[in-house]
C-alpha cells in the first residue's frame, strides 16, 4: 500500500506523525491548504495544530484555502484560537462565529482572484502548503484527491510543503485531474480550453521534492454535507427554470442541448439542478466549481455527457456508492484548479448558464448572497461572482419567504450588495420567474413584484414602489428610510410583516 502511495524511496525519511508535522508551523505563518466545499482538505495535521492551540500556544495563523473545508480544519482551528485570519470562503459555524464576533479577521473574495493574489504576493509569503493527496510521484508530483482548488498555486509558491496521504481516498481517483497553471502577465497566454471535456494539463501537481518537508498518513474521510431532499418548493423553482429554458430554445437563443451549466453549492442549488432529470433536455454539459449529488443523478440519467469542476462534494449518503461505482464515472468527470474552473475567460468563451442562490434580492434586481441583515456574514460570495459577471445567462434562485414567512426574500433594497442589477438576468422563486434582461429599473420592479414575491408581501411591496414613485427622481425610485425599515422591523420584532 505505501509503495503505491509513495513512489520514490527518498520519501520514506519524510514520513512522520501528524503531531511532529504540526511542530513545523510557527507563530504568524501564512498557510495555504487544499480543500474545496468541503472535499480534499487536510485533516490530521490541523487537528494536531488545534491541540497546540488548546494548550494555550499562540500561533496566530493565516489560513487560505480553495473554498470551504471541513470541521477538522476550519472548526478545530477556530475553536482552539489557532486561526486568526481567513481567506477566501467558509461555511463552518465556528469559523463563522469567530468572524462575526471579531476574533477572526476575514476577507470575502471572488474565488478566481485568489490564485493571482498568491502569485503576486498580495498575501505575503506562503510559508507552508498543506495539501491532501492520493500519492506522490517519484519526481515529487502530488496527485490530489477529491478537490484541487488552489493546491497547485500554494505548492508552487510555498517555502515548504506538507502532504497528507489519505488512504480513505480510493486510488481510482487518479487520472481525473487536469492541472493547468497560467503564467503571470505579461507572459500569460489564452487558456486553451474550448470545450468542457477537454484535457489541457497534467494529472498531478508539479512539486520540487526538496520542498516536501513532511508526509503524514491518515484515513480520515471527507466530512461532506448532507443535501435536503427535493421538496415541492424546489420542484416549482425547477419547473419555472425548465419552462424558461425551453422558451429560450424555441426562440433560438439557446441550442437544443443548451449551453454548459453551472450550479452553486447547497441544497437549493442541488435540488433546482436536479429538476433537469425530468426535463426533455439531453446531451448536456456541466462546467462548474462543485460536483454535487444532482450531477451524479444527471449522469446516471444520461442527461449529462460530461461534468467539469474543481471538487467532488457528494453527500455522505451517496459518497460510498460513488466510490463503489467510480469506474463508471471516471471518463465522465474532470477536476481542474479553481483558477480554471472559475476563470472569467473560460466562462465567457463557453457561454455558461450560471445558476446560483440568493439570500435576498431587491425589486431592482440586486442580489445579496453573503450577509444576514447586512452585517452578519453567512458563508461568502464564493464563485457566484465569477460566474454571474461573465456567464451567457445569470440566474439567481431563492425561496420567496424565509423563517416561516416572517421574512420576504424579495425586499425594497438588499441589505448588502454582492451582485448588482448589472449582472443579474433572471430571478426565480417558487412563485415564478422574472426575466429582467434589458428592462429599466421601473420595469424590473414591476415584473419582480408580480412574478417572484410571495402573496403575503406583494401588496406591501407594491405600496412601497407606488410611494417611491412620488419622489423627485424616477429612474430608480426609492424611499431610503422605508427601504431600510424592512430590515429594521425584522431586527426589532422578528418579522417583516
Amino acid at each position: 500500500m505505501q509503495s503505491e502511495r509513495l513512489r520514490g524511496k527518498w520519501m520514506e525519511d519524510k514520513v512522520m506523525s501528524a503531531e511532529d508535522a504540526a511542530l513545523l508551523f510557527k507563530k504568524d505563518m501564512t498557510v495555504g491548504t487544499s480543500g474545496f466545499t468541503p472535499a480534499g482538505y487536510p485533516k490530521a495535521v490541523p487537528l494536531a495544530l488545534a491541540k497546540r492551540g488548546e494548550e494555550d500556544e499562540d500561533l496566530n495563523l493565516t489560513i487560505i484555502t480553495g473554498a470551504s473545508v471541513g470541521d477538522e480544519l476550519d472548526g478545530a482551528l477556530s475553536r482552539s484560537g489557532v486561526m486568526r485570519r481567513r481567506y477566501p470562503y467558509q461555511t463552518n459555524k465556528y469559523s463563522r462565529g469567530g468572524i462575526n464576533d471579531g476574533t477572526i479577521e476575514y476577507s470575502d473574495m471572488h474565488l478566481s482572484h485568489v490564485p493571482q493574489w498568491v502569485n503576486y504576493g498580495f498575501f505575503g509569503d506562503i510559508d507552508i502548503a498543506l495539501v491532501e493527496a492520493l500519492a506522490i510521484r517519484e519526481d515529487g508530483g502530488i496527485i490530489p484527491t477529491t478537490s484541487i482548488g488552489n493546491s497547485n498555486v500554494f505548492v508552487k509558491n510555498a517555502k515548504k510543503v506538507i502532504v497528507e496521504i489519505n488512504t480513505s481516498q480510493p486510488m481510482e481517483l487518479e487520472g481525473i485531474h487536469d492541472i493547468y497553471t497560467p503564467d503571470n502577465p505579461p507572459n500569460r497566454l489564452p487558456i486553451p480550453l474550448v470545450k468542457p471535456n477537454e484535457k489541457i494539463g497534467s494529472t498531478y501537481i508539479p512539486c520540487d521534492p526538496q520542498k516536501i518537508d513532511a508526509i503524514v498518513f491518515t484515513d480520515i474521510k471527507d466530512k461532506t454535507r448532507p443535501v435536503a431532499p427535493i421538496d415541492e418548493t424546489s420542484k416549482k423553482m425547477a419547473g419555472h427554470l425548465i419552462d424558461f429554458l425551453e422558451n429560450e430554445v424555441a426562440k433560438n437563443r439557446l441550442p437544443e442541448n443548451l449551453l454548459p451549466l453551472q450550479s452553486g453549492v447547497g441544497s437549493v442549488a442541488n435540488a433546482v439542478l436536479g429538476g433537469l432529470v425530468d426535463s426533455k433536455f439531453e446531451n448536456l454539459y456541466f462546467y462548474s466549481e462543485v460536483l454535487q449529488d444532482s450531477v451524479l443523478d444527471l449522469l446516471d440519467a444520461q442527461k449529462f455527457n460530461f461534468a467539469s469542476a474543481t471538487s467532488i462534494t457528494i453527500s455522505p449518503e451517496r459518497l460510498g456508492s460513488f466510490y463503489k461505482d467510480i469506474d463508471r464515472y471516471r471518463n465522465k468527470i474532470m477536476l481542474r484548479p479553481q483558477e480554471i474552473s472559475n476563470n472569467p475567460e473560460v466562462i465567457r468563451r463557453l457561454g455558461i448558464i450560471a445558476i446560483n442562490t440568493a439570500i435576498e434580492a431587491d425589486i431592482y434586481g440586486n442580489v445579496n448572497s453573503t450577509h444576514i441583515m447586512g452585517s452578519r456574514m453567512m458563508n461568502g460570495i464564493g464563485g457566484s461572482g465569477d460566474f454571474a459577471r461573465n456567464a451567457y445567462l445569470t440566474i439567481f434562485t431563492t425561496q420567496s419567504i424565509a423563517k416561516d414567512g416572517d421574512i420576504s426574500s424579495i425586499v425594497p433594497m438588499v441589505s448588502h450588495h454582492d451582485h448588482t442589477e448589472h449582472d443579474v438576468d433572471i430571478i426565480v422563486t417558487e412563485q415564478g420567474i422574472a426575466d429582467i434582461r434589458g428592462l429599466s429599473p421601473k420595469e424590473r420592479a414591476k415584473v419582480i413584484i408580480e412574478k417572484c414575491v410571495h402573496p403575503q408581501y406583494k401588496d406591501l411591496l407594491k405600496d412601497y414602489y407606488k410611494d417611491a414613485l412620488k419622489g423627485k427622481y424616477k429612474h430608480t425610485p426609492h424611499e431610503i428610510g422605508k427601504a431600510l425599515s424592512w430590515h429594521k422591523k425584522f431586527l426589532e420584532t422578528g418579522s417583516m410583516k
